[in-house]
């Protein structure tokens, strides 16, 4: 392996940034070990075991549904124990899925000679990307300000006793609360925004690489000229869409608790939320759109100008002359002239967006699933799912 092609076949998305090198001091982790499943353990317990904790000790993990105790509120369960454990679980199947979609640029090799130089400069200043620590800095601003915002709807949220408890002078935060709003939530908060940013970091490289000149063959029989695997990514944020799922199907349950739901709104909740995930994951392929696009049609117009060719001398060998323009008709045999009849084919039917519908439906599937679980509680489950079939059929 080249230094050029070193740095494009490690780029390992999981690793570096401040909050990275803290865990790796702290000795949660090494750069040689992830350890993702005892940080998922720490970082659940710390985001849902601990108000857990604080609630039993309170008597209120358990009690009457309508007053939505520790135990029964889907709210903590979607937030700090699915998505915090998931966030942290995906870690490595996330990382090696989308170095090893990297490494296919090398191993193909996709990359013109000329190229392998400039992907590795691309691919150095993703990862001055992934670790900056202002980006970091914000995804935490960001955690901390929206963790605590609900403070200010403190008496909207009454009714949930492991978290306010209402008192003489109106409602007050418990200690579980307490904990949950300056802990819990910038815990999720945080992991969550940090991976949005580091897709945005993958979208990124995607695009730089897209501008490089590229060893792409129209009869390529992925049908995307060589480029079908990197449309393959989103699948490796199916976790990532699943917890975002949970968190939102548990806001939206809560809301048809209160309020209730028609079948028609919650399928347009679906609908939007479906469309969302798609958009993410799908605009940062359209960067290839240019390349391929590019090898279509200068593939086609090669063809064309070829078929002209062994086409005309195809005819004259039957006819002995050419129907059309047969004066200083071309002298060569058709046998001179390979036919491009099947390049033609292949460039015609060519895509030239690297997205299909076989990569596209396991996010779309793990971002519906949590919604039709939560409305199956309150709407008809068949009803639902043909709503989702729908929907995955786009």
């Amino acid at each position: 392996m080249t230094s050029a092609e070193r740095p494009i076949g490690e780029f390992l998305l999981a690793r570096g940034g401040p909050f990275f090198e803290l865990q790796g001091r702290l000795g949660l982790l090494r750069e040689d070990a992830l350890r993702a499943p005892s940080r998922a353990v720490l970082f659940v317990g710390l985001a849902w075991g601990v108000p857990l904790v604080l609630s039993i000790i309170a008597g209120n993990a358990l009690g009457p549904y309508d007053q939505l105790p520790f135990l029964l509120d889907p709210w903590p369960w979607s937030r700090f124990f699915i998505a915090v454990g998931l966030l942290v679980l995906m870690e490595r199947h996330a990382e090696e899925r989308l170095r090893l979609h990297l490494h296919q640029f090398t191993r193909a090799p996709l990359l013109a000679p000329a190229s392998f130089e400039p992907a590795a400069t691309a691919v150095n200043r993703a990862l001055r990307r992934r670790d900056s620590g202002v980006a970091e800095l914000v995804c935490l601003a960001l955690a901390v300000a929206g963790g605590i915002a609900p403070l200010f709807a403190v008496r909207e949220v009454v009714t949930v006793v492991w978290a306010v408890r209402a008192t003489a002078d109106g409602p007050v935060l418990t200690a579980a609360g307490w904990w949950s709003l300056l802990v819990s939530n910038p815990i999720f908060g945080f992991l969550a925004l940090r991976w949005f940013w580091r897709h945005i970091v993958w979208a990124l490289l995607l695009r730089d690489l897209s501008a490089l000149e590229l060893r792409l063959v129209v009869t390529h029989p992925d049908g995307n000229g060589g480029l079908a695997f990197i449309g393959h990514y989103p699948k490796a944020y199916a976790s990532y869409v699943f917890a975002l799922g949970c968190v939102i199907a548990a806001s939206i349950y809560a809301v048809m608790l209160r309020v209730g739901m028609e079948l028609t709104t919650y399928g347009v909740i679906m609908a939007i939320w479906l469309l969302l995930v798609l958009i993410l994951f799908a605009v940062p392929l359209t960067a290839f759109g240019r390349p391929l696009r590019a090898l279509k049609e200068s593939t086609l117009l090669a063809c064309s100008a070829q078929a002209t060719r062994h086409f005309r001398a195809a005819e004259r060998d039957v006819l002995g002359t050419n129907m059309s323009a047969e004066r200083g008709a071309e002298s060569t045999a058709a046998a001179d002239n390979p036919d491009p009849s099947k390049i033609f084919a292949a460039a015609s039917k060519c895509s030239t967006t690297p997205i299909g519908r076989a990569a596209l439906l396991p996010i779309a599937a793990a971002a519906l699933a949590p919604l039709i679980a939560a409305g199956a509680t309150q709407l008809p489950l068949k009803e639902l799912l043909g709503v989702a079939k729908r929907l995955l059929l786009f």
